[in-house]
């Protein structure tokens, strides 16, 4: 399937989902990352940009290119933008679990908790105002358990959970060529097609040395044995050694929990 083809099976599932369920504007957390900024392209369409409520959410990790980035896209998407800071309700949750966890909160406890915090503010402002919150996930970090329960895998709908990440990057570009055709503005920035993936939990972290490997091998791997049914033999035979694809496919099946309490996304086969 071609990229404006994957495009059109998200934007069409996203239509069809808030329809039934009788959303007419939606709430997007803006995090300056690729999945987000397709996401809010995605709601543009879909919901009309005056009925898309970008939030942007800095945390304690969070960069000011971030920041520039989320506020670029919103303004040329013509969506309407708020910051709410996560750093004070982080701050209490550091203090009031630090006896309980040991003596501090750390580590993947401390990452996971600041994606809750984001996801509460989200879920508010959705309660609040009747808007769908919009889930920003793909299937390369569904697959590999990359994301937060109660965090970033809230949502009422997953419009990129039929995608991998190299095609979340494409369709990123395509939206971009689609408005220069147009004689538009590209919406996403050009900084957040060639910055590192992060999710900006902790001092320099980047989503791709998380992982363990570049999403563009990551991708491959995951395709050939899920969507095309490839051995373990075949896969490697293109490149991997053995072990590193049996690693992969190892998370991937010890993650099928966490996916199993994912938003819904488009069921169409685009593999």
């Amino acid at each position: 399937m071609e990229v404006d083809q994957k495009y059109q099976v998200c934007v069409d599932g996203l239509r069809e989902y808030a329809q039934n369920a009788g959303f007419t504007e939606a709430v997007v957390g803006l995090s300056g990352g690729i999945d987000s900024s397709v996401i809010a392209v995605m709601c543009a369409q879909v919901f009309g940009a005056e009925n898309v409520h970008g939030v942007l959410l800095p945390g304690p990790y969070s960069s000011s290119s971030s920041v520039e980035d989320a506020t670029e896209l919103a303004a040329n998407l013509g969506i309407e933008t708020q910051t709410v800071s996560i750093c004070e309700p982080f701050e209490a949750f550091e203090k009031v679990m630090a006896k309980p966890c040991g003596g501090s909160l750390r580590g993947l406890a401390a990452e996971n908790t600041q994606a809750r915090c984001r996801m509460v503010v989200l879920m508010a402002l959705s309660n609040t105002y009747g808007w769908m919150l919009v889930n920003t996930g793909n299937k390369s970090e569904a697959c590999m358990g990359y994301s937060t329960l109660y965090g970033d895998t809230a949502g009422a709908y997953a419009p990129m959970g039929c995608l991998y990440k190299t095609d979340v990057f494409a369709v990123a570009r395509w939206c971009n060529e689609r408005a220069t055709a147009a004689g538009q503005v590209p919406p996403i920035p050009e900084n957040v097609l060639i910055k590192p993936p992060s999710a900006e939990l902790s001092p320099g972290q980047q989503d791709e040395k998380s992982l363990g490997l570049a999403y563009a091998s990551l991708d491959k791997i995951l395709i050939a044995y899920f969507e095309e049914g490839q051995s373990v033999e075949d896969i490697a035979a293109a490149g991997f050694s053995k072990s590193q694809v049996e690693q992969v496919i190892r998370t991937a099946n010890s993650y099928a929990f966490k996916r199993a309490m994912e938003p819904p996304f488009p069921q169409a086969k685009i593999y």
